[in-house]
């Protein structure tokens, strides 16, 4: 590092719930753009962001330091007397920051015990387990809380100077630093303690460190943060009088030398020092399983083939199928998966509890997820899917090409979860067993909400503005940003009222950080150690549907962090369908003294498809809702296979780029079947030539490229993952070995834009607010933004628009507008003078070089020279081609119609 660098070795993120300001990926931006070569995170009293925060930063190439700020109690960790004692504080302020592995397991440690054993008010430590748990840390002595501090403004100096030389022998000489802070506003404190500290400092030949004790990423952010604070503590923002500085943010090493350069080179110096002795980070931690007991006379390899294969036995027996050797041959395959990846006993323990569970009565779903695709799992009655009848691949649960840990989640009545997750407990040891923290963020209604209290605005005038802001669409919420864009009323009202402007851009400021933390709905961690061993843990309240409110030990990682971290996540998910379903077999049973048996009821039943072909799905698990039960009327399901492919299709990707529409016209005769590759008819021909499942995907690229299974499973991945680098890799590979095999490559291309769109959830939505529609039934025209704003229940008749779907002009009814987030937005002029504005992902109707139609980004469009098609004036009939328009033609743009993904008219 340079002579001049900086690192911030003292900084809060929003993980310090209501207190810090700062998120990951923000402070990553700017520690980059402030050309940061390391930087540390030291939350108080937790670690709940120190993995995402390791991963924001590692993005952006700067070096990340884990720590926390520790809450150390003055006595013991133990007592509980009052908070202050003695005009001194009960608890003090400690940074401290993991030096290597060895520091990372101590802070680990650390973090949990002051949850688990010192917890009053806040979690707390003490010198006692800090001198058991110093090793590989390094301490500061943190604020005007820390323990130096409050004694010499006290004016008890000869103590702080004990204290300082009592911590300066826990950690080991030259790993205790003291800290030097300097903030407006706070001048006459920090200038008495950083005199008193330097003395000391000279004096015990103790280090001395400089801070900013960043809480808010830049100063524009100080009132944002006031506001923050005033949540935390019920406070208006008038009455407030915090003691943050507008100092207290992330500055340059340019400020931080001007402020302390003259006075104290070293001390700034030091922060480079600590850096280069941080050499912990995140690598790719073991698989942490637990152990499951097996009888004496078994291997657990052995128990496992033994439970597996009698299971199979019993499936065959109770199934009949005429291909008996298939099935047993498919064992023997993924028993050797599973072996050659150690995951014996994760099947077991899944099998014991779900065993247990059955037999005290408590019901258990079928199985839901890429663990169906599992004959072992349907062998051991963990699911009751049989993956072979109904071409399930394994390798989409357990790829052998790509090591990850198995994810099996399972359902439960509701009533029965708890006792479950306690008999896990008991079995393994409830120090081995943890549920998993999730946080609440503060989205963009609610935090509008949050800060009109804090400003003290009228409630009705609050409320009026935060429900300008659009509900989520599907599943995503909404932000302010793309509201402001979205919504005209909520755009003027913040342009002309000032009052409406302060509250949306101090809400914008702290939009989407950390509110709070809870439990998570399903997530349990078992593990074959101690939890707090390998992950840091907290103790918390939550409520339980039987046992009412509940005190719980959970990880303090969510529950992606936890897999990074090698930890067995299990969903225990309580359903309530099937806590429904119970209760009415119990009162069938109770009225005819007979009890239906759920596998004998037949898959075609008619009066049960009548159901689903009228939208009558309410109540019934994964069909409620207007969308889906709208297109279930649509399709008019006659078996399950049309069932299973309409729960398939109802998803961003499908529905945008018009496959639902496409299998609706197919299932029902209206459009003919066609099949590019007659290698796909087979695999294609049950779902009428629409790729409808993941596991026709994988057989794609198995039949035209070559891929293994596993192979194909990795471009399935990526294309969930929607990473454009990493699909750009794959879609170059697949189209040069099907090519190399015989493949025409324009066919393939026009495959590839149809494979991701199956499995899109953002690439083609990019319309920008100001593009136009055409209303097909008044002939008005009306902007994107303008339909975003607008109340689709108070306008009454449905927006009505043509679109182009490669054969014809068909009309559409736009259903939704959403945001798609801040794009790049190009603009082209067109042969005929007019420009256009839209992303270069926006798809256009076009024809490649073998004149076949098709829809391509506008990026791919301007790289291989083809040309943009639309239609002219429409005609008044909505199915009829406008005049002149047996073909579309060159040249003109279009808008994408966001209920199909087609191409609408755009003037």
């Amino acid at each position: 590092m340079a002579a001049e660098d900086f690192v911030h070795l003292h900084l809060h993120s929003d993980y310090s719930l209501l207190d810090g300001a700062i998120q990951h990926e923000a402070l990553a931006e700017q520690a980059q753009r402030l050309g940061f070569k390391a930087i540390a995170v030291t939350d108080h009293g937790n670690m709940f962001g120190a993995m995402g925060f390791a991963n924001a930063m590692k993005k952006v190439g700067v070096k990340p330091i884990i720590g926390m700020e520790a809450y150390v109690a003055r006595g013991s960790r133990h007592e509980r007397g009052k908070p202050d004692t003695d005009g001194e504080r009960g608890t003090n302020h400690l940074i401290l920051l993991a030096m290597d592995e060895t520091g990372y397991k101590n802070l680990v440690r650390l973090a949990s015990l002051g949850y688990t054993e010192g917890y009053y008010y806040k979690p707390r430590i003490d010198k006692e387990v800090l001198a058991r748990h110093a090793e590989g840390l390094v301490a500061l002595s943190a604020c005007m809380s820390g323990v130096p501090a409050s004694l010499i403004l006290r004016d008890r100096v000869e103590q702080a100077r004990c204290e300082i030389g009592e911590y300066n022998e826990i950690f080991g000489r030259g790993r205790y630093f003291l800290e030097l802070q300097s903030h407006r506003g706070l001048e006459d404190n920090q200038t008495k303690v950083n005199r008193a500290l330097t003395e000391i400092a000279a004096r015990l030949d103790v280090p001395l460190v400089v801070t900013n004790d960043a809480h808010f990423l830049t100063e524009a952010d100080h009132e944002a943060h006031r506001a923050l604070l005033c949540l935390q503590t019920g406070k208006a923002l008038r009455d407030s009088n915090f003691h943050y500085s507008p100092d207290h943010y992330v500055k340059s090493a340019a400020e931080m030398w001007a402020l302390w350069g003259n006075e104290n080179p070293q001390a700034l110096r030091n922060t480079l020092r600590i850096a280069e002795m941080a050499t912990f980070e995140f690598g790719k931690a073991p698989n942490y399983l637990p152990v499951f007991p097996v009888p004496g006379e078994f291997t657990l390899t052995g128990y496992f083939e033994h439970v597996v294969r009698a299971g199979l036995e019993e499936r065959l027996r109770q199934i009949a199928p005429p291909n008996p050797e298939q099935y047993r041959a498919r064992l023997d395959y993924e028993i050797s998966i599973i072996e050659r990846m150690g995951y014996e006993g994760y099947f077991l323990v899944v099998w014991d509890f779900i065993r247990h569970a059955r037999e005290r009565g408590i019901p258990v779903g079928p199985g839901r997820g890429s663990a169906a695709g599992s004959l072992v799992a349907y062998s051991l009655h963990i699911t009751d899917v049989d993956p072979l009848a109904h071409d399930l691949l394994f390798e989409r649960f357990l790829n052998p090409e790509r090591v990850s840990m198995p994810d099996i989640d399972v359902d439960f009545c509701m009533r029965g979860r708890s006792s479950v997750i306690e008999y896990v407990s008991q079995f393994y040891g409830r120090e081995n067993v943890s549920q998993i923290a999730t946080f609440g963020t503060m989205a963009s209604r609610a935090v509008i909400k949050d800060v009109g209290r804090v400003l003290e605005m009228p409630y009705p005038e609050v409320e009026k503005i935060a429900k300008l802001i659009p509900p989520p669409q599907r599943g995503r919420n909404v932000s302010i940003a793309d509201a402001l864009t979205m919504v005209p009323e909520l755009k003027q009202a913040y342009e002309k009222r000032p009052e409406v402007r302060r509250l949306i851009d101090l809400a914008r400021r702290l939009e989407g950080g950390a509110r709070h933390s809870s439990i998570h709905a399903a997530g349990v961690v078992i593990s074959p150690q101690p939890v707090a061993e390998l992950v840091p843990v907290f103790k918390t309240k939550t409520r339980d549907r039987e046992r009412g409110e509940v005190e719980v030990i959970a990880t303090q990682y969510n529950m992606n962090d936890l897999e990074k971290a090698g930890m067995l996540k299990m969903d225990f998910l309580g359903l309530t369908a099937l806590t429904i379903i119970e209760d009415c077999l119990t009162s069938i049973e109770r009225e005819t003294g007979r009890r239906p048996d759920l596998t004998q009821i037949p898959t075609n039943d008619p009066a049960a498809l009548r159901l689903f072909g009228e939208g009558e799905t309410d109540a019934v698990f994964q069909f409620e809702g207007d969308g889906i039960s709208e297109i279930a009327r649509r399709l008019k399901p006659s078996g399950l296979d049309d069932i299973v492919a309409l729960n398939a299709l109802y998803r961003p990707g499908p529905l945008d780029s018009g496959m639902v529409d496409d299998y609706i016209e197919r299932r029902h005769g209206r459009r003919r079947v066609t099949y590019d590759f007659k290698e796909l008819k087979d695999v294609l021909e049950n779902t009428y030539g629409v790729p409808v499942f993941q596991e026709q995907i994988m057989a794609i690229f198995q039949r035209l490229a070559g891929y293994s299974l596993g192979e194909a499973d990795l471009v399935r991945r990526a294309m969930g993952k929607k990473k454009r680098e990493e699909l750009d890799a794959h879609k170059a590979k697949f189209i040069a070995q099907a090519v190399a095999r015989g493949h025409d490559r324009t066919k393939l291309e026009k495959l590839w834009q149809q494979l991701e769109g199956f499995a899109d959830y953002a690439f083609n939505k990019c319309v920008t607010g100001e593009a136009t529609l055409r209303d097909a039934a008044t002939g008005a025209t009306v902007t994107v933004a303008e339909l975003a704003g607008r109340d689709v229940e108070a306008a009454g008749a449905p927006f009505i628009t043509w679109s182009w779907n490669g054969r014809e002009v068909v009309v559409n009814e736009l259903v939704e507008v959403f945001p798609t987030g801040e794009k790049e937005v190009v603009e082209i002029e067109l042969e005929d003078g007019r420009t256009l504005r839209c992303t270069l992902d926006h798809k256009f109707y076009t024809r490649d070089a073998d004149g076949q139609g098709c829809f391509l980004p506008l990026r791919e469009i301007l790289a291989r020279g083809l040309a943009l098609y639309t239609c002219d004036e429409p005609a008044a009939e909505a199915n009829t081609p406008p005049t002149g328009m047996e073909k579309p033609h060159p040249g003109q743009p279009c808008v994408q119609d966001t209920q199909a993904g087609a191409q609408g008219l755009c003037r």
